[in-house]
């Protein structure tokens, strides 16, 4: 590992996460105008740390939706963690159960990506606890400092938090549509047959349940698919 990979490593992981770590205000903010108190709201960004699943579950609680759909629809975006994490352990390589619950708990896209794009084994190490760490840090922090200005809004400043969730998915999602994302055209068809789901329940069922119909459809189109087919 020579020093300038290794400090490359470090700028692009550190840098990233301060990035990502921003939208924790975003997410305080709409904790707050989903009900949630300032304990409830950094207790969530503690433990759950995971950005999409905390703005489904308050995106859901927000718009009146029901604990359980709430839950349900988090869960389900939470999923993928769980693949990235068998992805990772070979990678990783963590010893001993604390190490691997710690690990786990920072298995996220950031740092997933991180780790995968890194040259070798010990960059990977490297960028995984880098990012890792200065996601989490930047994204509580964040997250405070979101309540907590949330909470002295009033008037229309305070409605129009109601934009927030909608907004911060959206900037979150935006690379993956762009040109340059790998399955770019896949990723844009998948991201919109979700939204016309969504959509077209809103009406229909009760707040939440549409989020968890999205997912479901959006990971029904995303299976892998037999080799004969791809062929084709």
């Amino acid at each position: 590992m020579t020093s300038g990979a290794r400090s490359a490593t470090l700028r692009d992981a550190i840098g990233l996460g301060l990035a990502v770590g921003l939208y924790g205000a975003a997410f305080g903010a709409a904790a707050d105008a989903a009900g949630l108190d300032l304990w409830q709201t950094v207790t969530m960004s503690a433990l759950m740390f995971t950005g999409a699943s905390q703005f489904a579950l308050v995106g859901v609680l927000g718009a009146g939706g029901s604990a359980l759909a709430a839950v349900g629809g988090a869960l389900l975006l939470g999923t993928r963690n769980t693949v990235y994490g068998v992805r990772l352990v070979p990678l990783l390589q963590p010893r001993g159960v604390l190490r691997r619950l710690g690990t786990a708990h920072w298995v996220i896209d950031e740092t997933t990506a991180l780790s995968i794009a890194a040259p070798d084994r010990r960059l990977a190490r490297l960028a995984f606890l880098a990012g890792g760490a200065s996601i989490f840090l930047t994204w509580n922090l964040m997250t405070v400092v979101g309540a907590l200005g949330a909470a002295a809004l009033t008037g229309p400043a305070l409605a129009a938090l109601d934009a927030v969730v909608p907004a911060a998915f959206l900037a979150l999602l935006w690379p993956r549509l762009r040109t340059g994302f790998p399955e770019a055209a896949v990723q844009r068809r998948v991201a919109a047959g979700g939204a016309v789901v969504a959509l077209a329940l809103t009406p229909v069922v009760p707040a939440g349940v549409q989020v968890i119909a999205a997912v479901v459809a959006v990971a029904l189109a995303g299976r892998p698919r037999p080799r004969e087919e791809v062929a084709t």
